[in-house]
C-alpha cells in the first residue's frame, strides 16, 4: 500500500504520485535548461526565488535570468543531467530535492565536464509547481 499524507485540507495524499508528479517537473526542468532558451527556463521559476550558485548568489527573477544566461554564453552545446533524485520533503504544497548534477558542454573551444551537488525549493503557487530556491555546487 503506498504511504499515505494527510493536507492541510484533510484530503489524503498519494506520497508516489506526489513523488512521481514532481519527478515529472524536475525533468521538465532540465529539458528546459538543456534547449538553452532561457524563456522556457523562467517559466518554472518563481518570480522572488533565490538561487545559489558557485559563482554566486542571485535574488528574483531578473538576476536568477541574468545569471543563467551567461552560463548558457560561456558553456556551448551543455548537456545538464539531474541524477540521484531523492525527496527529504514531500508535500503537495512544498517540496524539497536533492540531487546530484553533471554537465558536459564546450568551454573556450574545449570540451569540459564538470558535476556537483543540488538542492531545490518547489512550491505551488496558483495551481503551478514553481522553484522558489536552487543550490548548485560543485
Amino acid at each position: 500500500m503506498a504511504a499515505q499524507e494527510r493536507r492541510h485540507d484533510g484530503r489524503m495524499t498519494d506520497r508516489t504520485s506526489l513523488e512521481s508528479a514532481l519527478a515529472a517537473f524536475m525533468g521538465e526542468y532540465e529539458r528546459a535548461n538543456n534547449s538553452h532558451d532561457i524563456s522556457r527556463v523562467v517559466q518554472f521559476i518563481a518570480e522572488d526565488a533565490v538561487y545559489w550558485f558557485s559563482d554566486g548568489s542571485h535574488r528574483g527573477i531578473e538576476e536568477i535570468r541574468s545569471a543563467i544566461e551567461r552560463t548558457f554564453a560561456k558553456i556551448l552545446d551543455e548537456v545538464y543531467e539531474v541524477q540521484h533524485l531523492e525527496w527529504p520533503v514531500l508535500t503537495p504544497d512544498v517540496a524539497v530535492c536533492r540531487y546530484r548534477f553533471a554537465w558536459t558542454g564546450v568551454v573556450d573551444g574545449e570540451p569540459r565536464s564538470g558535476q556537483g551537488r543540488g538542492t531545490n525549493v518547489i512550491v505551488r503557487r496558483d495551481g503551478e509547481l514553481k522553484m522558489l530556491h536552487e543550490h548548485l555546487s560543485s
